[in-house]
C-alpha cells in the first residue's frame, strides 16, 4: 500500500484537521480602488468610454461587492474616468448598498421599466460616447438588451481591460490562495488516509465536505472522487464506484476562501500498483514537470501546452488530443473563478507575466481501463514559476511523507 493511503478512519482524520483561516487577511478597499484605476488605465490604451461589469466575480474584484448574477441586471459601470455607477432594481437598492465596499452612485430601476433603456440613459447623461466594453460574463439577454437600448453605441468584448486586470494577482490574492491551496492539500491528505475497501465515492465526497469544514472553508467548493476505470474520464462518470484492492484512486477537489479558489487532483493506487499503472503514472509526473519547465517569463500559454503534449507524444501517446492520452489543455488560470484567463493550450498567445496562476494537469487518460491527473497550481514571479502546492512525490509515496 502506498504511504499515507488507508490504515486510517474518517473520524481520526477529521479530529486531526484544525482551522487553518484565523490569520487570513481579505483584500483592502484600497486594492479595490486601485484595480478600479487599473482598468481606467486600460480603457485610456483601448480607446473605450467606459466599463460594464455585470454581477459576479469581477464586480467583486473591481468594487468589492458581492452580489451574484440573476434575471436582474445588476452591476457596475466604470468610466474611464471619474467615480463608478451603479445599476439595480430600486427595490434591491438599500440592500446593494449594504454590500458595497467602493462606494458609487446607485441608479434603479421599477419591475415594470427596462434597465437597459436606464442603462442607455447613463451613456448619455455621463457622456460616454465611442465604445463601451461589456463583461463577457454578461448573459445574452443582457447584452443583447443594451444593444437594443443603444443602438448608435459600439459595443465590445471586455476582455482585453477585465481579463488584463485580474489575470495579474496581487500578494495579497496570492497569499489568500495559498492559504485555500495548503487547506485542500490537508484535506487529499485526510482523504487518503481513510480509505479501505469497500468504501464509496460518495461516502469520501461527504467526508471530503466535512474535512473543508474542518480547516475553515464552507465546505467543499467542487469535489470529483472516482475509483477503477471511471478515473479514466475527466470529469467523472454519473454512477458511485465501491473501492477494491488495485483500483487507481483520482480525487480533484477544491474550496473556497475569501471568494479564492482551490484545485488540486491527486492519483494513486489503493493496494499494490501494476507494472501499468506504475508507468503511467511516472509518465504524467514527467509531463507535469515538463509543462513546470516550460513556463518561463514571455513565453506563450500556449507554448505550455505544447511543451506538456510533445513529451507525452514521445512516451507513445497521443497524438494531439487522441486517446490514449491527453484530451484536453494542460491547465487553465484561476482566482475568484475555478477557470478564469489565460489558459494553458496550444491557441492562447498571452506571455506569461508574473502574478499569473495557472492549474498544471496534462491528465493521462485511458479509456476503460484507468487515468491519472495530477493537478498543482504554480504562480508566475519575477524569477519565473513557483508552486502553490508541491508536486506528488511519487506513486508509492504521493504526499511526499517519508521523503
Amino acid at each position: 500500500m502506498a504511504i499515507g493511503v488507508g490504515g486510517s478512519t474518517a473520524e481520526q482524520e477529521l479530529a486531526k484537521l484544525k482551522d487553518m483561516t484565523a490569520d487570513v487577511k481579505p483584500i483592502t478597499e484600497a486594492e479595490f480602488a486601485a484595480r478600479i484605476k487599473r482598468a481606467q488605465e486600460r480603457m485610456a490604451e483601448e480607446g473605450v468610454a467606459a466599463t460594464y461589469v455585470n454581477a459576479g466575480t469581477s464586480l467583486y474584484y473591481f468594487t468589492g461587492t458581492r452580489w451574484w448574477p440573476s434575471e436582474r441586471m445588476v452591476g457596475a459601470l466604470i468610466p474611464a474616468e471619474g467615480d463608478i455607477h451603479y445599476i439595480a432594481p430600486a427595490f434591491e437598492i438599500s440592500t446593494l448598498r449594504d454590500f458595497m465596499c467602493i462606494e458609487g452612485t446607485v441608479h434603479g430601476w421599477e419591475e415594470h421599466e427596462s434597465p437597459y433603456a436606464l442603462f442607455a440613459s447613463l451613456l448619455t447623461e455621463l457622456g460616454l460616447e465611442g465604445k463601451v466594453a461589456l463583461d463577457e460574463a454578461c448573459p445574452f439577454f443582457l447584452s443583447n438588451g443594451v444593444a437594443k437600448a443603444s443602438p448608435s453605441t459600439e459595443f465590445v468584448d471586455a476582455k482585453d481591460i477585465v481579463a488584463a486586470c485580474r489575470m495579474r494577482k496581487s500578494a495579497a490574492e496570492l497569499a489568500i490562495m495559498q492559504r485555500a491551496k495548503d487547506m485542500t492539500l490537508e484535506v487529499h491528505k485526510a482523504a487518503a488516509a481513510m480509505l479501505h475497501e469497500g468504501v464509496t465515492t460518495t461516502e469520501v465526497t461527504a467526508f471530503i465536505h466535512e474535512a473543508h469544514k474542518r480547516v475553515g472553508a464552507s465546505g467543499s467548493y467542487f469535489c470529483i472522487v472516482l475509483f477503477g476505470e471511471a478515473t479514466a474520464y475527466p470529469h467523472g462518470v454519473k454512477n458511485p464506484q465501491t473501492l477494491k484492492s488495485g483500483d487507481m484512486v483520482l480525487i480533484d477537489t477544491g474550496c473556497d476562501l475569501l471568494g479564492y479558489k482551490s484545485d488540486i487532483t491527486r492519483s494513486y493506487v489503493f493496494g499494490e500498483a501494476s507494472a501499468k499503472q506504475r508507468e503511467v503514472w511516472n509518465h504524467e509526473k514527467a509531463a507535469q514537470a515538463r509543462a513546470f519547465e516550460a513556463a518561463k517569463l514571455g513565453t506563450r500559454c500556449g507554448d505550455v501546452d505544447i511543451a506538456a503534449r510533445s513529451l507525452l507524444e514521445e512516451f507513445g501517446y497521443g497524438p494531439g488530443y487522441n486517446v490514449p492520452g491527453l484530451p484536453h489543455r494542460t491547465g487553465h488560470g484561476i482566482g475568484l473563478d475555478i477557470h478564469e484567463w489565460p489558459y494553458l493550450v496550444a491557441s492562447d498567445d498571452t506571455p506569461l507575466a508574473p502574478g499569473m496562476c495557472f492549474s498544471n494537469e496534462p491528465m493521462l487518460c485511458l479509456y476503460g481501463e484507468f487515468g491519472v491527473r495530477l493537478e498543482d497550481h504554480f504562480y508566475m514571479t519575477e524569477d519565473g514559476p513557483k508552486w502553490f502546492t508541491e508536486p506528488s512525490h511519487s506513486i508509492d509515496d504521493p504526499f511526499g511523507l517519508a521523503a
